[in-house]
């Protein structure tokens, strides 16, 4: 006979907790790759064999985000309860957590006060990772306005929708190709932003063009829908005929954009350096609303739904990680940062490195799998402490 809990474990989705520690450990790699193009006056790469590990390893895990908040859809759309019962469980479930680590992340930078002044208005510009609460928080408002909607949705119809936003993900990259490298203007708190070439309605006047209202995020999760609802079992096979040319389409694009974009401010010549503007514009191939992410996102999604087993692996090891995955998010700069000043301390920088032209690689990956079994460890740890775990952890 089971018990509650073994009952309650069977009516999970066991892919989505291995989506869960898998987008948290590519979040890691992600972040370990931009002490290797971020640095000096905001912009550093130091060898062209840098640019290229960070254009494929950078590339490789930005699918990250995004298969969060496909996450989040699928298991949230359409909604099971009522407009306030989901505000005070989900909102109270992130918010908490995030507060407390905001106000860390604050009162341990160089100025304390300052950053505390301004967490009435944006996130710290030192704990960057954390614009993605701000913007979960957003997509959460939305779900009690799209669930009516999601109910009743059908296959074509979303099809539909799917396809616009799709389109929208090559936005990017037709108004890189429309204004060549634009220019990027610096906000108050030192955060570079992008000037954009106007499409489809956009002015100065308006920054709410025909698109905007379906693109971005908002298509992850109608993607998380559709997932839901109307993509049943597939064959390994179809999944990797699929997953694999999709992935392989959008690491291109994405690892191939950055570098070319590296290559194209550097000349040729080595290091190249220069204000944060530089990397600003090298990322843009790889922004969360572009098709190459998108693309590798429908990769991640497809084999990962392949996943079904229940095992001692699963239940000892993967369970803990994903229900722990929040607060891994929330706290792992903390760790990153001196993993990867030990790292590279110990190995060396760039070809000069013990490992020749194998460091920065080695140095990227270490980092980056360091800081996650620690942060796992931890945060594990301290989420079962009674009635405190979950403020602190999600």
């Amino acid at each position: 006979m089971k018990t509650l809990q073994q009952k309650t474990e069977t009516k999970r989705e066991v892919w989505i907790d291995w989506l869960r520690v898998v987008a948290c450990f590519l979040v890691m790699l992600t972040h370990s790759n931009e002490p290797f193009y971020l640095g000096g006056e905001g912009t550093l790469v130091l060898t062209r064999s840098d640019a290229f590990w960070v254009g494929a390893l950078d590339a490789l895990p930005r699918a990250c985000v995004a298969l969060f908040v496909v996450a989040s859809s699928y298991l949230l759309l359409p909604m099971r309860y009522a407009t306030g019962e989901f505000v005070r469980k989900r909102m109270g479930r992130i918010l908490v957590p995030f507060v407390v680590w905001t106000l860390a992340y604050a009162l341990t930078s160089d100025t304390p006060v300052e950053n505390i002044k301004s967490l009435a208005l944006n996130f710290n510009y030192a704990a960057g990772h954390l614009w993605f609460v701000y913007m979960l928080v957003g997509l959460y408002l939305l779900v009690p306005m799209l669930s009516p909607w999601a109910e009743r949705v059908g296959k074509r119809e979303l099809q539909v929708y799917l396809g616009v936003w799709a389109f929208t993900t090559l936005i990017p990259y037709i108004r890189m190709w429309m204004g060549g490298p634009m220019p990027v203007v610096f906000g108050p708190t030192g955060i570079p932003n992008i000037t954009k070439y106007p499409l489809w309605g956009e002015a100065s006047w308006n920054t709410y063009g025909t698109f905007y209202y379906l693109s971005g995020f908002v298509g992850y999760m109608l993607l998380g829908l559709y997932l839901r609802r109307f993509v049943g079992e597939l064959s390994w096979r179809k999944t990797l005929a699929v997953a694999l040319p999709s992935f392989a389409a959008g690491f291109a694009v994405c690892s191939c954009g950055f570098i070319h974009g590296v290559m194209q401010t550097s000349g040729g010549v080595f290091p190249v350096s220069g204000d944060v503007s530089s990397a600003a514009l090298w990322e843009s191939p790889w922004m969360n609303d572009t098709a190459g992410v998108a693309l590798m996102v429908v990769a991640w999604l497809l084999v990962l739904r392949k996943i079904k087993g229940q095992g001692q692996f699963y239940r000892k090891m993967l369970l803990p990680l994903s229900r722990a995955s929040y607060g891994m998010y929330l706290c792992h700069m903390f760790v990153l940062g001196a993993a990867v000043t030990w790292v590279r301390s110990t190995l060396g920088v760039g070809t000069n490195g013990s490992l020749g032209v194998w460091t920065t690689p080695v140095e990227i990956l270490a980092t980056a799998v360091v800081s996650f079994a620690i942060v796992a460890m931890v945060c594990v740890a301290v989420q079962r402490i009674p009635k405190v775990g979950k403020w602190l952890i999600g």
